[in-house]
């Protein structure tokens, strides 16, 4: 297949690109490198495949044929979406439009990267897919939310109207090679601060829970949605719940760091417990995850101890 991925130079869409090209499909990637980055991508450009630098939100134009397309466009560290809110909803509601209408135009396949943040402060756990969530319409936090909701109910109105052929993949946190040191998110907080010896910063008491699930389990699932003729929408997540506390002392002991905890105000609106009914994803797909938590961070901290061993030689 030929692959139009939006967000293909980010941390999830770099990594999809990547399984894509090793089973032998073509991809075209397009990013406007507001959180993705060049490094990501490009030992992919060097073989030949195609990047544009734009935004989805604006006019586009992919030459050739499109066989697929994938909606990974869009900040997902709260950081980087509460700093550029316009753009988070520009990006779900404009650049979702604009990608439908692509896959439209040639007949292909469209895939959203929705998102649990879909279910808010859930009221039912695990979440299945059949809950309607419990997000603040009107909070800080539903720049993202909201983006995405709209991009779902955009995405099935494509479907029903004009018959096109859509998934939805709401993703539970994602983590592993890739994620930028600075972007917020709790396991490239904690790792990056471990291997400072610098305090690892809880916010809230730490009681909160969230189920992470490692990019290599995470993209599986997404190709075999893609692969399927399943609209969904469609939990891909790991179940293993861990409270923010387990997960520190996970870190610590994978990176062997003595740092202290230190504990900050919990953000608005931020979710108490997050875990996917993946029983959908197991059925349909007979997908589920199989690395473990402790292995995916023991590959996550080698990346990022490999990053300041660059930086140390005067390579990054």
């Amino acid at each position: 297949m030929r692959v139009v991925i939006a967000g293909g130079a980010g941390f999830l869409g770099s990594h999809l690109a990547d399984a894509l090209v090793a089973r032998g499909d073509e991809v075209v990637l397009i990013d406007d490198l507001s959180s993705g980055t060049m490094e990501n991508i490009t030992p992919l450009i060097e073989r030949g495949h195609l990047f544009l630098e734009a935004d989805i939100s604006a006019p586009f134009e992919v030459p050739g044929q499109v066989d697929a397309v994938l909606n990974m466009a869009s900040p997902a560290s709260p950081p980087a979406y509460l700093a550029h809110p316009l753009e988070t909803l520009a990006v779900g509601s404009e650049g979702t439009r604009r990608l439908l209408d692509l896959a439209d135009e040639h007949g292909a396949r469209f895939l959203l990267a929705s998102t649990s943040e879909i279910y808010g402060e859930p009221l039912v756990h695990p979440q299945p897919e059949s809950y309607w969530g419990n997000v603040n319409s009107v909070g800080p936090r539903s720049v993202y939310d909201e983006a995405k909701r709209f991009a779902e109910a955009l995405t099935m109105a494509h479907h029903r109207t004009k018959g096109t052929n859509v998934a939805i993949v709401r993703i539970f946190n994602t983590y592993g090679p890739r994620l930028a040191a600075g972007d917020g998110r709790v396991v490239s907080n904690f790792i990056v601060q471990a291997l400072a010896g610098d305090p690892l910063t809880i916010y809230g008491d730490g009681s909160q829970t969230r189920s992470l699930c490692y990019v290599d389990d995470e993209v599986r699932g997404l190709l075999a949605l893609l692969d399927s003729e399943l609209v969904g929408p469609v939990n891909i997540g790991n179940p293993d719940e861990r409270t923010i506390l387990d997960l520190a002392r996970a870190v610590l002991e994978v990176t062997g760091s003595s740092s202290p905890l230190v504990f900050n105000p919990l953000p608005t609106d931020d979710p108490t417990r997050r875990c996917p009914d993946i029983t959908l994803a197991t059925t349909a797909l007979g997908w589920r995850p199989s690395i473990s938590l402790e292995e995916g961070l023991a590959h996550s901290v080698e990346y990022f101890a490999s990053l300041s061993r660059a930086e140390e030689n005067g390579g990054g």
